[in-house]
């Protein structure tokens, strides 16, 4: 499966991969982008928090040249898909986001007619990946999280609030952001130098000259509703019930008469997620498997694609040669 296009030097891909199209979902518009030969194999890519499949620049058209049929979607209120969610959607949450993912399986990818799919999400991408597998398990064929985002994973809630708290609580939350100046905070950080500095945390190596990623960024940041959208990302992250969160997720997953196999793969010098944690939900969950890159941060598939790539494509192709087809 893999060819000598890992011998080449690190490059730099064009955000604009594939090709371009948009879809309804709710009928809020969402945009994705496809590239590589129908009759392939299907891969969905799933980006993270303030991203969009622009930032699978280093990786969509590898996976095609391989043999692949690749999708990138833009997860409700990220990228170039709606964020004037209109009263369509109050909150957005994983769970939304993998009931999307999911629809957008069935609709777009028709897994029906290709096959169960390949999930490759980065860290919120990768939740909500797991969370659509925890629900519709008969869609997907394998998931590969870069990493998992969430440390519940590591310290399940043991204890539970009285239901008047819980109210009280959500309530303290919604007032909370809606007094927050959002849109102040995400002009200040899009439009002047800050965005280097918040970027640079889900970076090991410098991103200082690296234009194309703070476009990918910048651009959806840039949009007159970007902070509806994170407004309602945050009350509904925020209020999410226990069975929306990791520990439900990752017990429901784990319980699956035919479960999919599961590969995390996660930077060694991830400063937002640390690599002790993932060590942890190993050693709670045995059953996932991890891959561990050096000189890597948050956002590996970006970083360092090749050495991620050649990851990537090692699991599918002993996935293929096993007893689970590809």
């Amino acid at each position: 499966m893999q060819s000598n296009i890992f011998n080449k030097e690190p490059f730099i891909g064009s955000p604009d991969w594939g090709e371009s199209k948009y879809w309804s979902y709710k009928d809020l518009r969402v945009h994705f982008r496809v590239t590589g030969k129908e009759s392939n194999p299907p891969i969905v890519l799933i980006h993270g928090f303030g991203a969009s499949c622009d930032h699978w620049r280093n990786n969509a058209e590898i996976f095609a040249l391989e043999g692949f049929r690749v999708f990138g979607i833009d997860l409700i209120g990220f990228g170039k898909s709606k964020q004037n969610l209109q009263n369509k959607i109050k909150y957005l949450d994983n769970q939304l986001w993998a009931n999307q993912l999911a629809s957008f399986l069935d609709q777009i990818v028709d897994i029906e007619k290709n096959g169960k799919v390949i999930l490759i999400g980065n860290s919120l991408g990768a939740l909500t990946a797991i969370t659509a597998l925890s629900e519709r398990p008969d869609l997907i064929k394998t998931i590969i999280a870069a990493p998992l985002p969430e440390p519940v994973f590591v310290n399940p809630i043991k204890f539970s609030l009285p239901n008047w708290l819980v109210k009280f609580k959500s309530f303290l939350i919604e007032i909370v952001f809606h007094l927050f100046p959002l849109k102040t905070l995400i002009n200040l950080i899009s439009r002047t130098k800050l965005i280097t500095f918040a970027l640079q945390s889900a970076y090991f190596r410098s991103i200082s000259n690296d234009t194309p990623l703070k476009r990918i960024v910048t651009v959806p940041a840039r949009r007159v509703n970007a902070s509806k959208a994170l407004r309602a990302m945050c009350i509904g992250m925020s209020n999410r019930p226990d069975c929306a969160k990791g520990p439900s997720i990752i017990k429901k997953i784990k319980n699956l008469p035919n479960r999919p196999p599961i590969l995390l793969i996660w930077g060694k010098q991830d400063k937002l997620i640390p690599i002790f944690l993932a060590k942890k939900l190993i050693k709670l969950h045995p059953w996932l498997k991890l891959s561990v890159i050096d000189n890597a941060g948050h956002c590996l598939h970006d970083e360092l694609p090749n050495h991620f790539n050649q990851i990537v494509l090692k699991w599918l192709e002993n996935l293929k040669n096993s007893k689970q087809p590809i």
